[in-house]
């Protein structure tokens, strides 16, 4: 099968069967250009989330752009764009279209309020394993707690924080390699 065809029905397939968009995504997509397609290794899906997360826009979209860039460029961020959208447009429409007079019915309402302990679920679980993997130290442990609190609480963008904090370790390392010597 051609790569772009693979790409789009790859993004497409994520975008059909997600529900809870970006974070809900995060470990669809790691399965399957990580684990299944082994399109890309773990260290480099991770690089490639902390980029799509501090970029402006769509999580879902950004990491779609980003890998298939990485894959096949400019037409490959084309076609794993539209693979990731096309589906959650569609579907969508079709709400908007058939199901919009249904928004207050009770059943409509139960099976909504029974999906969103599954999409907090679908969010923890990479935010688990890539803490696992990440090999956190005492410092870099300290700096994700930290962050994680100025953003869920203090409500800092977390585009400031990804700044200050690559500053921050880079300084660091510069600092540790100039006292090594």
């Amino acid at each position: 099968m051609n790569l772009y065809l693979q790409i789009f029905t790859c993004f497409a397939k994520i975008g059909a069967f997600t529900i809870g968009g970006g974070y809900a995504m995060i470990p669809i997509i790691q399965r399957e250009v990580v684990e299944r397609k082994r399109w890309i290794k773990e260290q480099d899906f991770m690089d490639v989330l902390a980029i799509s997360q501090s970029a402006p826009g769509i999580l879902a979209v950004n990491i779609s752009i980003f890998l298939g860039y990485r894959l096949r460029g400019v037409k490959g961020s084309i076609v794993a764009t539209l693979g990731s959208t096309l589906p959650s447009f569609i579907i969508i429409l079709a709400i908007a279209m058939f199901f919009a007079g249904y928004q207050h019915n009770p059943t409509v309402i139960k099976i909504f309020q029974g999906i969103r302990p599954a999409v907090v679920a679908l969010i923890a679980a990479p935010v688990i394993n890539m803490a696992r993997k990440a090999r956190l130290n005492i410092v870099t442990g300290a700096a994700a707690v930290a962050t994680m609190i100025l953003v869920a609480f203090l409500k800092l963008s977390p585009l400031y924080i990804l700044l200050v904090t690559a500053v921050f370790f880079f300084s660091m390392t510069l600092y540790n390699k100039r006292r090594a010597k």
